[in-house]
């Protein structure tokens, strides 16, 4: 499995009393698997990405990405391993105002050390394939929701990652821009073996998944919650 969850369990400190985010919760998502987790504010979908993507070590249980248990990783360990292994596609782009859309992925090639030359290939390829070509050298402001989320996915993408995590992607864009990005990440988690696990509280966009799951109160099981469309 690409990332595998095994019965994690994550616990916050509230005043004179303990907060289970996550109770004993399981995923597993191999290659080409898009996995769809519902659930209202404050069930534990945010905790499940935190832990998913290393930037929360969990009380117990165990979390393994790309084959690698992450259990005993020191910080830089794990900071290569979210680097090289994991693509984040957040619910705000937050594209730095003064990058074009081309910059917005190279820089993340920079910042692991790869080729220049390399990475603005790679880059235009990765704009094309979330259907932005001709727009690489427009910045954020020039572009509309939907293609700033566009941007994000590819920057998510830019180093190659075997897991990808998505956090409320269509949160701030209309019916038609959301359904659109929804469906690109069906079809490059199909076309580049990705293991995708994305969060929403948009029922309707439930149809794409493979696998859809519910969360309350830190409890992850599987099937829609009510009013939910699986596929």
């Amino acid at each position: 499995m690409s990332l595998a969850l095994t019965d994690v369990v994550l616990t916050y400190p509230d005043g004179d009393r303990t907060l289970t985010a996550l109770d004993r919760v399981n995923l597993a998502v191999g290659p080409g698997e898009f996995a769809a987790v519902a659930g209202p504010s404050g069930s534990g979908k945010s905790s499940l990405l935190a832990v998913a993507a290393t930037l929360v070590t969990p009380g117990s249980g165990t979390v393994s990405v790309a084959g690698r248990d992450t259990a005993g990783l020191r910080p830089a360990e794990r900071t290569r391993l979210r680097r090289d292994h994991i693509g984040i596609v957040f619910q705000q782009p937050n594209l730095p105002a003064s990058l074009t859309a081309l910059d917005q992925l190279t820089v993340m090639a920079h910042m692991a050390g790869r080729s220049p030359r390399r990475a603005a290939g790679r880059a235009r390829a990765l704009l094309a394939a979330v259907d932005l070509a001709g727009l690489e050298h427009k910045r954020p402001h020039q572009m509309s929701g939907g293609e700033r989320q566009r941007v994000n996915i590819a920057r998510a993408l830019m180093n190659g990652p075997e897991v990808l995590l998505v956090d409320e992607p269509t949160s701030a864009l209309d019916h038609v821009r959301g359904e659109q990005v929804v469906t690109l990440l069906d079809r490059l988690t199909r076309d580049r073996g990705l293991a995708t696990v994305m969060v929403t509280h948009d029922l309707a966009r439930l149809a794409a998944a493979d696998r859809v799951y519910s969360m309350t109160d830190g409890r992850l099981s599987e099937g829609a919650p009510a009013g939910g469309q699986p596929r």
